[in-house]
């Protein structure tokens, strides 16, 4: 389901998708960190599985569709 982006600096859209992102991964991402930079979004962190690595990149996307792009950088192990 996407969400709506609320109007704001870049910093309150990091944090939106941040909170999106633990939302939806139940707080399961270690160290969570989001930087939206020159139409990027690049999401970062630790986490046990590559299905919550996914359920983040999926959060993100949803907050961050009209950037160009997504990087997960998020580690699994």
């Amino acid at each position: 389901m996407p969400v709506s982006i609320r109007s704001g600096t870049v910093e309150s859209l990091e944090d939106q998708i941040m909170r999106l992102v633990q939302s939806r991964t139940g707080g399961r991402i270690h160290g969570l960190n989001v930087v939206v930079s020159g139409g990027e979004v690049i999401i970062s962190g630790h986490t046990s599985t590559y299905y919550l690595k996914q359920l983040a990149t999926h959060a993100a996307l949803d907050l961050a569709g009209q950037f160009t792009g997504l990087t997960n950088n998020i580690a699994v192990g």
